[in-house]
């Protein structure tokens, strides 16, 4: 079998704005920094290429807004990154050129995961996007013309003056186009932001429709064919498989490499989370020594425990073997008469039934408790 982690994460931190819900690692603007920052990604990925496998299943360009990144800076990155089965690139629509779809294409890159939100505008003014629906359609057939096959989309559902109608009418303008995967959620927006003081009252009105929306959004969905395989997300059916394999990856308990500030990794079992500092990550990469890092240990029963909470997000049953240990075995015969688990007849796979992963991590942390 082969040895290290065969996926790999590179963060991207720019974007052009700050949207007020965002609470990942990001940097406004500072186009100047943008080479520097790709050295010091290099510099990382040379001092911890032991970490991963000869081949590599994933790869994934994640942010921030990777394809905000200026652009020579950005196809250096890719030149230099190893290959892999999966590259996936997230990108905001206003980004997505002409050229920028080919540039892509013609670096290694399989697919693009654009971050829709919405197609509403009054919608997208709340969430503090600077693009448009025109824009979205405009960078979404950028991307087939630069022979792009799959194709995901972000939605988000709960936004602040969202009704049922405007949700279903961004669903139908998805699906209009069909994309091949779409990951729909719930928006959060962390207490103490400006987004929640600003929509605090309506955020609340929000939270208690959200079970209504997840239903919706599972069942319109599905309507259309697409397989509901993770809590979140869903994928055209087909003959192949577009379900994401990097994020499966996470969802399986595979081992994953980060790069990049604020990256997390979880190697051999240990976990660690680079410093979220800009300056400091790219001043100790410059010294060719590793940036700071905040490691989390990892017990056995944790590393146990995660792995049930994340395989049970997933739509195809849960190999138990030693994860049983993790189980309280009445909570799960009396779930499973409740019809929200399932399990075979020696108790060897554990998934939710249908009912049961709408209720998702309620029913997952009575199994665990």
């Amino acid at each position: 079998m082969t040895s290290g982690a065969r996926h790999l994460y590179v963060h991207l931190p720019f974007c052009a704005h700050r949207c007020g819900y965002c609470d990942f690692v990001t940097a406004v603007g500072r186009r100047s920094q943008h080479s520097r920052y790709v050295d010091a990604l290099l510099s990382e990925l040379e001092l911890e290429r032991r970490l991963l496998a000869p081949e590599l299943e994933t790869v994934f360009l994640g942010g921030g807004t990777p394809t905000f990144t200026e652009p020579a800076a950005l196809e250096r990155l890719l030149e230099s990154l190893p290959p892999a089965v999966e590259v996936t690139v997230e990108a905001n629509p206003e980004t997505v050129t002409q050229g920028l779809a080919r540039m892509l294409r013609s670096h290694g890159v399989t697919r693009v995961s654009l971050g829709v939100q919405s197609f509403r505008p009054h919608l997208l003014d709340v969430l503090e996007r600077v693009v448009q629906p025109d824009t979205v359609r405009r960078s979404f057939y950028h991307l087939r013309d630069a022979g792009f096959d799959n194709i995901s989309f972000d939605l988000i559902y709960g936004i602040p003056g969202q009704t049922v109608a405007a949700l279903e009418a961004d669903l139908a303008d998805a699906l209009e186009l069909g994309p091949e995967h779409l990951s729909c959620y719930e928006l959060e927006a962390k207490p103490g932001t400006r987004f929640t003081h600003a929509h605090g009252d309506e955020l609340e009105r929000q939270s208690d429709a959200m079970e209504s929306y997840f239903e919706l959004v599972v069942e319109r969905l599905r309507g259309a064919g697409y397989r509901w395989y993770e809590t979140a997300n869903f994928c055209r059916a087909s003959e192949l498989d577009l379900r994401s394999r990097h994020n499966l990856a996470y969802w399986l308990g595979r081992d994953y490499l980060g790069l990049g500030v604020g990256a997390v990794s979880t190697v051999a079992g240990r976990r660690w989370r680079n410093t979220p500092r800009l300056a400091g990550y790219m001043e100790a990469l410059e010294r060719e020594t590793a940036p700071e890092r905040a490691v989390e240990p990892l017990s056995h029963d944790v590393r146990r425990r995660e792995r049930v909470m994340l395989g049970l997000r997933l739509d195809e049953p849960l190999v138990l073997g030693e994860l049983a240990t993790v189980l309280d075995e009445r909570a799960v015969s009396r779930l499973e008469l409740l019809g929200l688990v399932r399990s075979d007849s020696d108790r060897q796979t554990l998934a939710l039934t249908p009912r049961g992963r709408f209720l998702g991590g309620g029913v997952t942390a009575d199994l665990l408790a």
